[in-house]
């Protein structure tokens, strides 16, 4: 799908291609103090913040003769108008306004194209008179901006969100295309039975078992195809099966150490992750500790109790497993837990699927105007305390990232926001926009300077 297009227009040498290179997130338009440096038009795929468009850097508007250079020049910028969802109409709030910005005015309100003013070169106090100039051109309050230190592009976001709100044309992830293969990685303490579950999933000794614990040393990666009983697809899966994870104290043999810390690696490159835990002896501490691991490093978690086939007062473990999974691992509600059995391969078809569902809510992204919808209501329906009599303002929030999905919120005194808030933030995320139980990243951040991180 094509994504909106967004122009940049003004006079020559008001910044229009340092706007431009700042949204691409790189120097792509050639940029000098001289005036006349962009003469044709350069398009880029443009994010602020979460928001995506593509940009168009345009020429300076000059009034010129039509079949000269800068004529000419002037009629690639008002095609680009045209064609542009809106169009950015910059000035020079230092230099303030000049009669060509006033010819400029009178062109864009002839336009149907929505116009957003923006007074850059604002940073400090030299470009206020500009910028209380700039409202006798007719578009309202300009967006105080510095496209060089990437002052103000916060509040550029929050006037570009509702022109471009349901033109977005990439509502699904917008990250690298995601690989089909599922990299899954099968964890827990030591004998809970992850080689002979693997060997199962594969219908062959794979991998060495036996009744002594440690086997396995070295993370083993393998590539299997899942064939979906629901749909009788085939599905690649990379299975990896890691040396078991004692607690720490007692992990003395350095190569141990070396599968422990091998094991963890294995974690770090796997998308979701399934802890195995031995339904002979229930859930222990050193699970908890491997789960907490797992969702800190922002992995997809799945539990599944293995050797069910041989346990006693099924339903009742069941339940007190699960009961101790809500309390020992409050941050995330609701992970999966199954049951399985590699000895007889019962569960098997179960566990993968709920590892390719969890994948999906793992790398799920949700357009902004949905998002912003729903943060909205969050705030009607729960506002944020106010701690000494000044209420917290929470202005938007965008999806900064998936796998894991991360969110930042902008607002002010978003330093005083309590943990409790931010819980019923992500648990409103997880629930009501489909993330479900896996890990989410929330972020806090006043709306001055949202490129002061990762640009």
């Amino acid at each position: 799908m094509s994504l909106p297009l967004v122009a940049i227009v003004g006079r020559p040498n008001v910044g229009k291609s340092t706007l431009f290179n700042r949204l691409v997130g790189k120097k792509l338009a050639l940029v000098d103090d001289r005036p006349g440096v962009t003469r044709d038009r350069r398009e880029g795929d443009a994010s602020l913040v979460g928001l995506d468009f593509r940009v168009i850097d345009t020429a300076g508007y000059e009034d010129q003769d039509a079949a000269s250079l800068l004529g000419r020049m002037r009629h690639q910028t008002e095609t680009a108008v045209a064609q542009a969802d809106v169009a950015l109409f910059m000035i020079d709030s230092r230099a303030g306004i000049v009669p060509l910005d006033e010819e400029i005015a009178r062109w864009l309100r002839a336009s149907t194209t929505p116009v957003i003013l923006i007074a850059n070169k604002a940073e400090g106090r030299a470009g206020e008179q500009g910028i209380l100039e700039a409202l006798a051109l007719g578009f309202g309050d300009p967006v105080a901006l510095s496209a060089e230190h990437g002052e103000g592009v916060a509040d550029l976001f929050e006037a570009l969100l509702p022109l471009l709100d349901g033109l977005e044309g990439r509502e699904a992830d917008v990250d690298d295309p995601l690989d089909p293969t599922l990299k899954l990685a099968i964890v827990g303490r030591p004998n809970a039975g992850k080689s002979t579950l693997v060997n199962r999933m594969l219908g062959e000794d794979r991998m060495i078992t036996g009744p002594e614990a440690g086997i396995t040393r070295d993370s083993i990666a393998i590539d299997w195809d899942w064939r979906d009983p629901a749909t009788g697809d085939t599905r690649p899966v990379r299975l990896i099966d890691t040396a078991g994870m004692r607690k720490r104290a007692k992990v003395q043999d350095k190569l141990e150490k070396l599968s422990v810390a091998d094991a963890l690696h294995a974690v770090d490159f796997a998308e979701v992750v399934v802890l195995l835990l031995d339904a002979t002896l229930g859930l222990e501490a050193q699970d908890l500790r491997i789960a907490d691991r797992v969702l800190e490093e922002g992995r997809a978690l799945v539990i599944a109790l293995n050797k069910w086939d041989v346990a006693e007062n099924a339903s009742s473990l069941f339940n007190g497993v699960k009961k101790a999974l809500d309390e020992g691992l409050a941050q995330v509600k609701g992970v999966p837990l199954l049951t399985v059995s590699g000895a007889t391969g019962k569960g098997i078809d179960q566990l993968i699927a709920a590892a390719f569902e969890v994948r999906d809510a793992w790398s799920k992204r949700v357009g902004t105007g949905e998002l912003n919808r729903w943060f909205e209501r969050a705030i009607e329906a729960n506002p944020p305390p106010a701690p000494g009599g000044k209420r917290i303002k929470l202005r938007y929030v965008t999806q900064a990232k998936t796998r894991p999905p991360g969110f930042v919120v902008f607002g002010n005194r978003v330093d005083e926001l309590p943990t409790s808030y931010q819980r019923y933030l992500i648990n409103g995320i997880r629930r009501d926009l489909g993330f479900g139980a896996v890990p989410v990243r929330l972020t806090l951040r006043s709306p001055k300077n949202p490129f002061d991180q990762g640009r």
